[in-house]
């Protein structure tokens, strides 16, 4: 199918007397790594939540081609949408291998007396989910750590288990809200270069929530930014380091031009 994969018009969502989303309007390519930025408060994890189906919102979100508007969060997923969270939804003492197969669980459909003599069609979906499994983690360069506890590994890998995880559903689209959160610059640069090469074997279409603009400069192919919950520019980087609005919105200012660097938070 031609067109957009994700296309949201007019989003909304109020809180009491808060408008926390004001009308925001974009749409996202297929194959392309999009990126929402703005400041603290702008609006990005509520957005990101209106596209996961978690919160109510008035507008309009189609996704291939077919409208998911007020689909719950369960809907949305077997649709072909998955997300990771800021926090990490990992299982401390279960394996590597065993939180990703968690993540493939939404893929299983044998009934309850097949499960449970593990037989026929669901002897064949374990199998099967153990493969798809496998394939993601090594690609996230994981495999060596399959049968490995997740609380004996460092915050960087736990990052990537988390994207395995989110991936081993094998979404067509790929809602990330802040990978790189907390990582020094090693891990940053291990955790994004997993998300691109992810991206590739798979052929993913990635949204993207990061506070590190420097990055999202580097690999994102169009932005979003946001402020108190509007849309204040959208388009490529060159784009966005040119916005006026963007630059006032983290500077404070547009004394020092246009052309100004927009600088990461966490570096």
């Amino acid at each position: 199918m031609s067109g957009p994969l994700l296309k949201a018009n007019d989003i909304t969502v109020r809180f009491g007397g808060v408008t926390a989303v004001d009308s925001v309007t974009f749409d996202v390519e297929r194959g392309e790594l999009f990126a929402i930025i703005g400041p603290n408060g702008a609006g990005k994890t509520t957005l990101f939540n209106c596209l996961s189906g978690l919160v109510k919102y008035s507008g309009q979100i189609e996704f291939d081609g077919a409208s998911i508007t007020g689909r719950r969060a369960d809907q949305v997923a077997q649709v072909g949408i998955a997300r990771t969270f800021q926090n990490l939804g990992l299982f401390s003492s279960m394996t590597v291998l065993e939180n990703v197969l968690v993540g493939r669980a939404s893929k299983i459909t044998a009934g309850v007396p097949s499960g449970l003599i593990w037989y026929g069609k669901a002897r064949r979906q374990d199998i099967d989910a153990r493969e798809h499994a496998y394939e993601v983690l090594n690609v996230m360069g994981l495999t060596d750590l399959a049968h490995t506890p997740i609380k004996s590994l460092p915050y960087g890998t736990r990052k990537r288990v988390e994207l395995a995880k989110a991936a081993v559903v094998a979404p067509q689209l790929l809602l990330l809200d802040e990978p790189v959160a907390g990582l020094n610059d090693a891990e940053t640069e291990e955790v994004i270069e997993a998300v691109l090469k992810l991206k590739e074997a798979m052929n993913l279409t990635i949204v993207l929530i990061e506070h590190d603009t420097f990055l999202v400069m580097d690999v994102a192919d169009r932005i979003l930014a946001l402020n108190f919950g509007q849309k204040i520019g959208l388009g490529t980087a060159a784009d966005i380091q040119a916005n006026d609005r963007v630059v006032e919105a983290y500077l404070g200012t547009t004394d020092t031009g246009p052309s100004a660097p927009i600088r990461g938070e966490n570096r």
